[in-house]
């Protein structure tokens, strides 16, 4: 299964931190809405994870993995503030897939590629806990937000729509 190696590289991190976690199984589901339901916490509490392009001049291209509450909508124009961009856009979904290591609808909240800068929306940070899909549709994390931002160490910044 795609994300496999993903799921894999997630787990040893948190493990090998001590990072306050659980497993949750559930049917295979890739919308944050769906989902949500199905592990039974409320929408603000799920990190939707969504990667932007961000052109910067006529010849350059930067990629941002934005999380945002899921209750909340990705504001591309602050994240092409942020960067000083000309343009920001949804990546492509097999440029996302690249650059996640996992297929679209299970995007996790943690870069593995330096290519990829992560940016957070304090509102995600709100909760003691999040929950995310593992880089599967039938599996999510519930973690503790300290040890993400531990973890993590993502950039920290005002992302979201109502």
């Amino acid at each position: 299964m795609a994300g496999d190696g993903t799921y894999e590289k997630l787990l040893a991190l948190l493990d090998e931190h001590g990072a306050a976690y659980r497993v949750i199984e559930h049917d295979p589901e890739g919308g944050t809405e769906a989902v949500s339901r199905l592990r039974g916490h409320d929408l603000a509490q799920a990190a939707k994870c969504i990667i932007v392009m961000v052109k910067i001049g006529k010849k350059e291209k930067r990629f941002a993995l934005v999380v945002v509450p899921g209750d909340k909508r990705v504001d591309l124009s602050a994240v092409k503030a942020l960067y000083g961009g000309t343009y920001a856009s949804f990546a492509s979904p097999d440029v996302a897939e690249e650059l996640a290591g996992s297929p679209s609808g299970t995007i996790l909240p943690f870069s593995f590629d330096e290519r990829l800068e992560l940016l957070v929306d304090p509102g995600l940070l709100a909760h003691p806990e999040f929950f995310f899909n593992a880089a599967r549709l039938d599996r999510s994390i519930a973690l503790s937000t300290q040890d993400y931002r531990a973890l993590a160490e993502p950039r920290v910044e005002p992302l979201s729509l109502d």
